[in-house]
């Protein structure tokens, strides 16, 4: 059995050095003669550069942002939750193989709380075990990792290296910090962002859910927060 109170574990391991000034020098060239470089190098007044970066991602102009790339390692989150990442098409994914990383007694898993408070741990736990030893008998048999891994189930962990960018990065937050998205993803998406605010704390308006910014619901199940919008 799999416990591990810290799981996901997140490493926020690449971000840029000033992603306020970077998107300030990105929104400023698209409006000045001035060589780029020269306004860089002039414009230094964090406040200044804040208010015009706030009008301009208000305004729609979220390209500007794209020049903000952050890098996170993840550990200790399962092949479901892995699955749902995936989906996001403007992030780029390093994964353990399944393929080629052979299993060895126990493989982590992780079992939902809602398992824990079932009645059914017991059950479940016997399952991965019971899983874990017909995947090593099939190792033995000489049946490839590759061929042996469709018996591993979605409660197996896996790690990831993941890198996306600022535009990315917001649009994955106001997606999956909603309350209708599954918990695991959730918490993950909550610790990513937790990391990049925590080096600015200006982005943390940005990094909520979608609600939180329109102050109205466009989920077809609401949970009530806001109001539903009307369609």
């Amino acid at each position: 059995m799999t416990e591990n109170s810290e799981f996901p574990i997140v490493h926020l391991i690449s971000a840029p050095e000033n992603p306020l000034k970077t998107i300030y020098l990105a929104c400023r060239t698209c409006y000045s003669a001035e060589y780029p470089y020269k306004i860089r190098e002039k414009d230094t007044d964090p406040e200044k550069m804040l208010k015009l970066v706030k009008k301009v991602l208000q305004s729609g102009h979220h390209s500007t942002i794209e020049h903000c790339q952050y890098t996170f390692t993840i550990s200790g989150v399962t092949r479901a939750c892995t699955h749902q990442l995936v989906r996001h098409r403007h992030m780029s994914f390093s994964q353990k193989s399944q393929r080629y990383v052979t299993e060895k007694g126990q493989f982590e898993y992780i079992t939902p709380s809602t398992v824990k408070n079932s009645g059914l741990q017991q059950q479940y736990d016997a399952l991965m075990a019971e899983i874990a030893g017909f995947y090593d008998r099939m190792i033995e048999q000489g049946i490839p990792a590759e061929d042996a891994r469709f018996v591993l189930p979605n409660a197996a962990t896996s790690s990831l290296v993941t890198s996306l960018n600022l535009r990315e990065m917001i649009h994955l937050a106001n997606l999956r910090l909603c309350v209708n998205a599954q918990h695991e993803i959730r918490k993950l998406i909550q610790k990513m962002c937790g990391l990049v605010v925590e080096k600015e704390p200006w982005l943390g308006e940005y990094l909520v859910a979608k609600c939180e910014k329109s102050r109205y619901c466009d989920e077809i199940r609401g949970c009530g927060k806001f109001p539903q919008q009307v369609k």
